[in-house]
């Protein structure tokens, strides 16, 4: 399995704080500024996710869906994301994530999909729409390449179901806050947050369950008891802001990553 991922988290307990993942569109808005911008943020954030575009994201909000249609705006490919990757990790060896949509994996072919990933050093995968169970068959197929596959558990998944996906679980559990789309305002207190996520990391505490979904600057301090928390929406709106003012979006989104890496230090 890859070990990259689990060590981060390792190191982060050790240093008895959450790990700031962060999440970014590749090629948003530029294949090069994208690179850039993965390069910047690195020096703070502990794992990246980089979102592959897509036309119809279900589960994203506005500011991830703006961030994604530059991208495809400007013919964004899946042969981009892979060199975006490539090049992110010739020089850098933090954990990356792919996060993504299934049907652009089956048109590309599992296998070919798979090897690309081995190749240039994906670290990791969430595909949004390919939930437990019938994601095991890929999951085997994610841990035969040393890629880990991320469950995905939400406020209304059963107890039964969450024993499940924990049990079939590799490295890392990816926790919904809440029942919305990405970059919607908390609809629950961070206290009832913890409680539910408490309620989780219960069923297995040795395995590495993170909190997305709601997460920014005013609320990442109060959810720091978590493993790790994943910000993206605020990082893509800070980006479209950049490009209208025009500013430079890897200076900006630098500071962001740099205070977030200080709320929860």
């Amino acid at each position: 399995m890859s070990s990259r991922i689990a060590s981060t988290f390792k190191n982060c307990k050790k240093n008895k704080r959450a790990a700031l993942i962060t999440y970014t569109v590749a090629g948003d808005s530029t294949k090069a500024q994208s690179l850039k911008i993965l390069n910047s943020i690195s020096d703070h954030a502990d794992i990246l996710e980089l979102g592959f575009p897509h036309n119809t994201p279900i589960a994203d909000g506005h500011q991830i869906q703006e961030s994604s249609f530059r991208a495809l705006k400007n013919g964004i490919k899946l042969k981009d994301v892979f060199f975006i990757v490539r090049e992110f990790k010739k020089k850098n060896n933090k954990p990356l994530i792919l996060m993504g949509y299934y049907n652009l994996i089956y048109q590309y072919g599992e296998k070919k999909f798979l090897k690309r990933c081995r190749e240039v050093g994906v670290d990791g995968l969430i595909v949004v729409d390919l939930p437990w169970p019938e994601n095991k068959a890929f999951s085997k197929k994610c841990k035969k390449n040393f890629i880990s596959f991320i469950q995905l558990i939400s406020p209304t998944t059963s107890y039964k179901r969450m024993k499940g996906i924990i049990k079939d679980s590799h490295e890392m559990i990816y926790y919904i806050s809440m029942l919305s789309t990405t970059g919607g305002k908390l609809k629950l207190s961070s206290k009832e947050i913890l409680k539910n996520y408490n309620k989780i990391k219960k069923i297995n505490s040795s395995k590495n369950l993170v909190i997305g979904f709601g997460i920014t600057s005013k609320t990442i301090n109060s959810l720091k008891k978590a493993d790790g928390l994943v910000v993206g929406s605020q990082l893509c709106k800070e980006i479209t802001r950049s490009i209208k003012n025009r500013q430079n979006p890897v200076t900006k989104l630098n500071k962001m990553v740099v205070y977030l890496k200080r709320e929860i230090s």
